[in-house]
């Protein structure tokens, strides 16, 4: 089975391709891509039968590239670091994934699954995970929040939590240094941002539900992020917060 792999981290890529010729000599590495657009090349130039893709990948996510792909014509595995959405997307769609660091037993398992299948209705999988996406996560939708200074276009995704500042409100960003204060007051933000999968567990936080990495119990509780950071959910907000994960 020929194979591509896609994944923007050059330490993520040698790592797969090593394991992969260590433990599942059924599959031939023929292209392995830095980008998205590396990758759409890579498939109209192999046509694969396996496509190893990583979903958080900066100028075209995974599912931007998969979604572009004039055939789809192989299977897919996706690989990703801790993202509850993409997971869930992805499960919900019945595809495969392995979450990073790649273990072995799980790739194994995986390729065999994939070997198994020969693309045995990929693409009504595939077809299923672009609906989703486009019914619950949206990916790219980026919104102008107002500042003291003008306007700042940010993307939705890249979010990982608001905390009130009186009438103002700090953004904290992935892999921002320091939080966006926009002229708004997390009431208003929460109008905005309510549906596109954040979630108010306190009267000063607004969380990504994206970004939960667990929820520990107590009299309100306590939700710690992907990044560490300790968020407090209020007892009165605590049993519909319960109910809001339970449908993720």
């Amino acid at each position: 089975m020929q194979a591509i792999i896609v994944d923007d981290e050059h330490h993520c890529r040698e790592v797969l391709q090593v394991l992969l010729h260590r433990y599942c000599s059924d599959v031939e590495i023929v292209a392995l891509c830095e980008n998205g657009q590396q990758g759409l090349a890579a498939v109209e130039k192999y046509h694969p039968q396996l496509v190893f893709l990583d979903v958080e990948m900066p100028g075209m996510t995974g599912f931007e590239m998969l979604k572009q792909c004039s055939s789809r014509a192989f299977s897919i595995i996706f690989t990703t670091a801790y993202n509850q959405y993409a997971i869930q997307a992805i499960r919900h769609s019945a595809l495969d994934f392995l979450l990073k660091p790649v273990d072995k037993d799980e790739l194994i398992e995986a390729v065999d699954k994939a070997l198994a299948k020969r693309h045995d209705g990929s693409d009504k999988h595939v077809n299923n995970l672009m609906q989703y996406l486009y019914q619950h996560m949206q990916p790219n939708e980026r919104l102008a929040f107002p500042t003291m200074d003008g306007l700042r276009m940010l993307s939705v995704k890249d979010i990982t939590y608001c905390e009130s500042d009186g009438g103002y409100t700090r953004i904290f960003m992935q892999h921002a240094e320091k939080p966006l204060i926009i002229c708004r007051t997390l009431k208003e933000v929460e109008e905005v941002l309510g549906e596109k999968g954040f979630f108010r567990v306190h009267h000063s936080f607004m969380i990504n539900l994206a970004y939960m990495d667990k929820y520990i119990k107590g009299d309100g509780g306590e939700i710690i992020l992907t990044d560490g950071k300790n968020i407090p959910v209020s007892r009165n907000r605590k049993q519909e917060f319960l109910l809001r994960i339970e449908r993720l």
